[in-house]
């Protein structure tokens, strides 16, 4: 039974490591995929492990082996040498003894090869078959978005968050921007677990939160570059504290759902629409308020969003843009 490595830093995943990967399983029994991941880095290396765990969760013939080191101790450089791949190739020995064949698109294959005692095989030498580079997916993952592994998309999505007091618009520019943007979004789940605020229960607030946030993990692998998200936990905290005067008890993981690379804030001069289900109208200022004193207390920025309806959604857009 032939065993053959492929190896990198996968950082991140993209479509030629994929194919990389492909050709290299089909050289031998056996393909173990070394994930080099170093201290300085800013992608921690189990996160590359799960893109290629759950790329080949149905392979049972590749191997993924996380290796995270120190530069200090492993050199680290994109220039193929001898004297490195000779320091490599003894801490390669230690974690995959016996090896038929190095598959790689680099030319310190061929060196490894000779100190691994295994036969080296190319592929893709020359970057003819995907030519992309990881250093520029990091500079700008959204604008080389489809050479990106569908398994490490998740990572890249930006998300953004829908502020306002009730009545001021928010919910229709959620759905919106996500229409415009051809992606998905997540609705304020305030009306699934109570239907009119006035009857709102800090149990409830606690439901929601856990939802709101269930949702958005839920929704963001399944999104094309971003995700809009009416309201956030910060919002769901200021409601508790402007009707009980009480503060959330907020899960880690909560927390981590509810970060965002952009806010938008849709303002309070917008026309007072009573639906059955809001507070009255002076209490919507009062809200207002308490929104922004809360999100100042987590010192998050946003951009106000005024005017008409037309001028808010362009506003948002213009935003949005900027971020991509």
């Amino acid at each position: 039974m032939t065993k053959g490595l492929t190896l990198g830093k996968f950082y991140p995943l993209h479509l030629g490591h994929l194919k990389l990967i492909e050709f290299a399983k089909t050289q031998c029994d056996i393909l173990f995929v070394l994930i080099c991941a170093s201290d300085t880095e800013s992608i921690d290396g189990q996160t590359r492990l799960e893109w290629i765990k759950k790329s080949y969760n149905n392979c049972p013939n590749i191997n993924p082996i996380l290796l995270e080191y120190h530069e200090s101790e492993l050199p680290n450089t994109s220039v193929s040498s001898r004297e490195v791949s000779q320091v490599w190739a003894n801490k390669i020995l230690s974690l995959i003894p016996d090896l038929d064949y190095i598959i790689s698109s680099e030319p310190y294959g061929a060196y490894l090869a000779e100190y691994l005692h295994c036969e080296s095989i190319f592929y893709d030498i020359a970057r003819t078959i995907t030519n992309i580079s990881a250093s520029l997916i990091r500079q700008h993952p959204l604008r080389y978005w489809d050479y990106i592994a569908d398994s490490a998309k998740p990572y890249f999505v930006k998300k953004i968050c829908i502020y306002g007091s009730e009545s001021t618009g928010k919910s229709t520019l959620t759905v919106n921007l996500a229409q415009y943007f051809k992606t998905n979004y997540v609705p304020e789940t305030a009306r699934e677990v109570i239907e009119k605020t006035e009857e709102c229960t800090l149990s409830h607030l606690e439901q929601i939160a856990s939802l709101h946030a269930i949702t958005i993990l839920e929704k963001t692998p399944l999104s094309n570059k971003i995700l809009i998200v009416d309201t956030d936990v910060n919002i769901t905290n200021s409601y508790a504290k402007f009707l009980f005067n009480k503060e959330l008890l907020i899960d880690d993981w909560i927390k981590q759902a509810n970060t965002f690379d952009l806010y938008l804030f849709s303002d309070i001069d917008a026309p007072f629409v009573q639906d059955g289900t809001r507070l009255e109208k002076e209490d919507r200022l009062k809200l207002h308020f308490s929104h922004k004193q809360e999100l100042a207390s987590q010192k998050i920025d946003y951009i106000l969003l005024s005017g008409d309806w037309d001028n808010r959604f362009q506003q948002a857009v213009d935003a949005i843009q900027k971020l991509l």
